[in-house]
C-alpha cells in the first residue's frame, strides 16, 4: 500500500492518492496540484463535508501552524468545481 495521510476534515486515514494536498499561501489556502509546493501541507478529501468540518473545527490554522486568517475561497471553489464535474 502507498503512503497514507489523514484528512484534516473528517480525520480519517486514506491513501495519499485519494486526497488533495493543500498549502498556505501568503493569505489564502491553495491546492497543491503536484504535491510538491514548498511549505507545510495538509491533506483533505475532495468533499464538501470534509471542507465544512475543517472550517468548523478551525483545522486549517492548526494544520498550517498559523494564527493569521487564511482565505479558503479558492479551495471552496475548487471543491465545488470537482463536485460538478
Amino acid at each position: 500500500m502507498g503512503s497514507v495521510r489523514t484528512c484534516i476534515g473528517c480525520r480519517s486515514r486514506a491513501p495519499r492518492s485519494s486526497l488533495l494536498r493543500i498549502v498556505a499561501g501568503d493569505s489564502e489556502i491553495v491546492v497543491d496540484e503536484t504535491a510538491s509546493m514548498p511549505g507545510r501541507g495538509a491533506w483533505l478529501h475532495a468533499r464538501e463535508s470534509c471542507f465544512q468540518d475543517a472550517v468548523r473545527r478551525h483545522a486549517f490554522g492548526r494544520a498550517f501552524r498559523v494564527i493569521r486568517s487564511l482565505d479558503a475561497k479558492q479551495l471552496e471553489n475548487r471543491l465545488n468545481w470537482l463536485m460538478d464535474n
